[in-house]
C-alpha cells in the first residue's frame, strides 16, 4: 500500500513538474538600437541577480525572428527594445521601449505581481 502511494505521488509530481512552466522575460532587440544598448548598460549586468531576474530569466531575440513555436505573442513588435513577460508559453504583459531604469523596474514588477506568483515588492 505504501509503495503504491509513493509511486502515485511520484508520477503526479513528475506530471505537474513537466506541465508547469516558469515565467520568463523575453527581450526583443535589433542591431543599432540605442535604447537596447542603454538597457544593456544599465540593467543587463544586474538583472539575473535580482528577484525579478531569478523569477523570470531573460531570453533575447532579434526583432525579425525567428521565434520558437513554443512562445505565443499577442502582437507584432514595432519598437525595440520590447520586453515581453511570458508564462506557460503565452504573453501576459509587455513593456514597449526602455523608459529608464526606475520605470523599467516598476513596470516589470507590476506585471509580475499582477499576473504571476511573483511576491509583492517589500519597501
Amino acid at each position: 500500500m505504501k509503495t503504491i502511494f509513493l509511486v502515485t505521488i511520484s508520477v503526479w509530481l513528475a506530471l505537474v513538474g513537466t506541465s508547469v512552466q516558469a515565467a520568463e522575460l523575453v527581450m526583443i532587440e535589433e542591431d543599432g538600437c540605442v535604447w537596447c544598448a542603454r538597457w544593456n548598460q544599465e540593467i543587463a549586468p544586474i538583472y539575473p541577480k535580482t528577484a525579478a531576474g531569478k523569477f523570470a530569466p531573460l531570453r533575447r531575440f532579434d526583432k525579425n525572428g525567428p521565434f520558437p513555436d513554443t512562445l505565443k505573442f499577442s502582437g507584432k513588435f514595432f519598437y525595440t527594445p520590447t520586453f515581453v513577460v511570458i508564462e506557460n508559453g503565452a504573453e501576459i504583459g509587455r513593456i514597449e521601449g526602455y523608459p529608464g531604469e526606475d520605470f523599467f523596474w516598476g513596470l516589470l514588477e507590476k506585471i509580475l505581481s499582477d499576473f504571476t506568483s511573483f511576491p509583492e515588492v517589500q519597501s
